[in-house]
């Protein structure tokens, strides 16, 4: 058994090209500690945000502080604190903080297979 302690926690702005603004990561879960389980603490600042993306697994995301957007191509919706999203495997979605406010959240994928980064979110239709 592994705990990774969130007193601990010290998340590094992020260069993957996964994010535009300014995202901040922290692995809880890695390679060293779960065979196929990933667990990592994504803080978005405000305007922080994924590009559209899918996965080759299910990914959880729990969301732990602000007020955020999870979006596919049918909308948006809002997700705040004590929210829990389930995005079905390969589908294109984003999620990230709004223009003014941040949002962090857990998210919960699985290794080894892969996510394929799209094109940037070019429009927000939700305001906060």
């Amino acid at each position: 058994m592994y705990v990774s302690k969130g007193k601990d926690a010290d998340p590094r702005l992020s260069t993957r090209d996964m994010f535009t603004g300014r995202v901040h990561q922290h692995p809880h879960i890695t390679e060293t500690h779960g065979k196929t389980l990933r667990i990592n603490l994504v803080r978005f600042e405000p305007g922080g945000r994924t590009k559209w993306h899918t996965h080759g697994f299910e990914q959880g995301l729990i969301v732990l502080e602000g007020k955020g957007i999870v979006a596919t191509e049918a909308g948006e919706q809002v997700i705040e604190p004590g929210d829990v999203v389930v995005i079905p495997l390969g589908e294109k979605h984003w999620h990230g903080g709004t223009e003014t406010t941040g949002m962090a959240h857990f998210s919960i994928n699985q290794a080894p297979a892969e996510s394929t980064v799209l094109e940037p979110v070019t429009e927000v239709k939700t305001r906060l």
